[in-house]
């Protein structure tokens, strides 16, 4: 298939190949930098670890109630090069990958763990996987250690894979749409919630 500029897109929607990633990477469609050609597989692009961490201060509240979600849940905490990060059994925290991202308005990704850490006991990413069209920024990953022991994270790490997948047409209304709340376009360090709530948050408003 001939995934060609988005005029030309009345087309089911299909998951990218290599050929056909690195072929957009290079006319410049979709964004990745820093770019390695050596991390594309066969349907994906393997991501790293950047160095930007959210930690959850869980000694601060009893519940978290998503109709009303406090904020201020997390501290921002960045490492060097060669600096561990130690995620202690039952831990979840927040990264970010190393690399950004940018979408044109007719292609979707999804972020996915990467197996061979899932089998040690590190999962990433479980939810919230979907990559809208228009996206831009760094990718914020959900990191939880499953495992009894602690795992050493360090930036630079493979430590997710980000799949493509085309549109039948070009979004009318990409992420960053000024119409839209693309509450996480452009962020560049690991990002903590921003949900809005529920019935609360809209009586209060």
């Amino acid at each position: 298939m001939d995934l060609g500029k988005t005029g030309d897109l009345a087309r089911p929607s299909s998951v990218l190949s290599d050929g056909t990633i690195r072929r957009l990477v290079d006319e410049g469609r979709i964004e990745i930098d820093p770019w390695d050609p050596g991390m594309v597989q066969p349907a994906s692009v393997d991501l790293k670890l950047g160095a930007s961490f959210r930690v959850f201060h869980n000694h601060r509240i009893q519940v978290i109630d998503l109709a009303d979600p406090p904020s201020g849940l997390t501290e921002h905490v960045e490492v060097s090069d060669d600096e561990p990060f130690v995620i202690h059994p039952g831990e979840f925290v927040l990264g970010r990958t190393e690399e950004f991202v940018r979408l044109p308005g007719d292609v979707v990704a999804r972020i996915e763990g990467k197996s061979s850490l899932g089998r040690l006991g590190l999962i990433v990413h479980a939810t919230a996987g979907f990559v809208d069209p228009g996206f831009a920024g760094s990718l914020t990953l959900e990191i939880t250690n499953f495992n009894s022991v602690p795992i050493v994270l360090r930036p630079g790490l493979p430590i997710a894979q980000l799949s493509f997948m085309t549109l039948d047409t070009e979004a009318e209304r990409p992420y960053g749409h000024p119409e839209l709340g693309s509450h996480y376009h452009g962020q560049v360090e690991a990002t903590e919630s921003r949900y809005e709530g529920g019935p609360a948050a809209t009586a209060r408003s």
